[in-house]
């Protein structure tokens, strides 16, 4: 009955959690991760104090669980869609189509919840900004090594850059959704995917095997 019981709360404890996180992210993409703390959200969630304090124990750790689940939603939507794709032009093609879909589609409701929160923090230290910083820097590393297999593919020019082209990518990806946020103009998205596909016909070998327009999600 007692390890039932402990089941029971360990359970709802989760759930509690999540539904927090689920809020919190939402939050830190539009006010940053400054603007969380363990009363506001006891409050706005009909949640006790103590009972969110017990479930984080601090606003850093609040904060670096937000970062952490964060990061899993864009996994999900930036990353993931690729993973059963071959290494190729086509790859890299569809990895930024779905990054402009996950900021457009306004996933966070601040744009891309990265690009938010590394504005907030890239001048600060602790934790929260290595969290930041290393995100950031996983997911740079991850376009640039899409890019390398694709030149090893043979799909790339050999003497490609791939940091260089991984720079003006994510540059590219990443101005869209600022002046989309700040503005609220969608168009940018479509202007950004234009000179995206240039840059990579650019280097491709075959530049007729990437064709206008956004490239379909492959089947599940």
């Amino acid at each position: 009955m007692t390890e039932t019981s402990t089941d029971g709360r360990i359970a709802r404890g989760n759930q509690t959690r999540q539904l927090i996180l689920k809020h919190t992210v939402r939050i830190a993409s539009v006010e940053g991760l400054g603007g969380l703390s363990l009363g506001r959200l006891a409050g706005e969630l009909d949640l006790s104090k103590s009972g969110v304090f017990a479930l984080f124990g601090s606003k850093e750790e609040l904060q670096l669980a937000t970062v952490r689940a964060a990061a899993k939603v864009y996994v999900e939507h930036v990353v993931r869609p690729v993973l059963d794709m071959p290494a190729g032009v086509a790859r890299v093609r569809r990895l930024c189509d779905a990054w402009l879909t996950y900021s457009e589609s306004r996933v966070f409701p601040g744009g891309c919840f990265f690009y938010s929160v590394s504005a907030e923090y890239d001048a600060r230290e602790g934790k929260v900004h290595d969290a930041v910083a290393q995100a950031r820097l996983d997911w740079v590393a991850f376009v640039n090594q899409n890019i390398e297999e694709a030149r090893q593919a043979g799909e790339l020019a050999d003497d490609t850059d791939a940091p260089q082209l991984t720079f003006e990518i994510v540059s590219l990806l990443e101005g869209a959704n600022a002046e989309s946020v700040l503005h609220d103009d969608f168009s940018c998205y479509a202007r950004a995917a234009t000179a995206i596909l240039n840059r990579l016909r650019a280097a491709a070998t075959d530049p007729a095997a990437l064709p206008p327009g956004p490239l379909a999600p492959p089947a599940p």
